[in-house]
């Protein structure tokens, strides 16, 4: 065994610690394991390149993150805060339920892309969860509103978790029915799919109910504001 081949996890590590630019990091360490297991120099460089060909579907999130950036810059939170400030009876469990069914029933049909994290979530949803309890609650601490920008999230990962499933074609469905192929267990696409919405309704029932907890226990923290009492 190649002991030097092990100084490639105390390198990505390290480089993780003093926050070196994650691709820089990886594609270096990849090239010093190459070097290391004694593989052609541009042997390693072309097989990077076809990796990087290959999976370049990945990156596609990447090119819209600028556009996010300058629309934040030039007022997209401020817009969704000000749309909430319109409609009185909104609070920041309703809002996170309303984008949970829409991110689970999207991610059910396949349309991953329509959500997520950079694109919807730090943009619009978790602002406009905030606005809507800064609304009914003048005196929210920090500590709360960091706690709505977590639901926020949790939100997003709940949905498409149990929501892509149900989606036919989705990768977790592939590979568990290879999984059962290669054990000699025949089991259709479609059959896992079907068994997937039961958990997917599950997961929104529990969920919405927590959203609905969170609900109730601003309103017992903080009382409802006497502007919207």
């Amino acid at each position: 065994m190649n002991w030097l081949l092990l100084a490639c996890i105390p390198l990505i590590i390290l480089g993780f610690i003093i926050r070196l630019n994650p691709f820089l990091v990886v594609t270096f360490v990849g090239i010093y394991a190459g070097i290391i297991a004694k593989f052609d120099f541009f042997k390693i460089i072309s097989d990077i390149g076809q990796s990087f060909v290959n999976n370049r579907y990945v990156a596609i999130i990447w090119l819209i993150l600028p556009l996010l950036a300058v629309l934040e810059r030039k007022g997209l939170k401020e817009q969704a805060k000000n749309l909430i400030s319109k409609i009185k009876t909104a609070s920041t469990g309703k809002i996170l339920m309303g984008y949970f069914i829409f991110r689970q029933v999207t991610a059910a049909l396949g349309l991953l892309s329509l959500g997520g994290h950079a694109q919807m979530i730090k943009p619009l949803i978790a602002p406009m969860a905030e606005a809507a309890a800064k609304l009914k609650f003048k005196n929210l601490t920090r500590k709360d509103s960091q706690k709505i920008k977590a639901y926020s999230a949790a939100t997003d990962n709940v949905a498409v978790f149990f929501g892509e499933d149900i989606f036919i074609a989705v990768h977790s469905i592939l590979f568990i029915q290879a999984f059962f192929a290669n054990n000699n267990i025949s089991v259709s696409p479609i059959d896992l799919s079907i068994w997937a919405i039961p958990s997917g309704i599950l997961a929104l029932i529990i969920h919405c109910f927590r959203l609905y907890l969170l609900d109730k226990r601003l309103k017992k923290t903080y009382g409802v504001d006497d502007a919207h009492s």
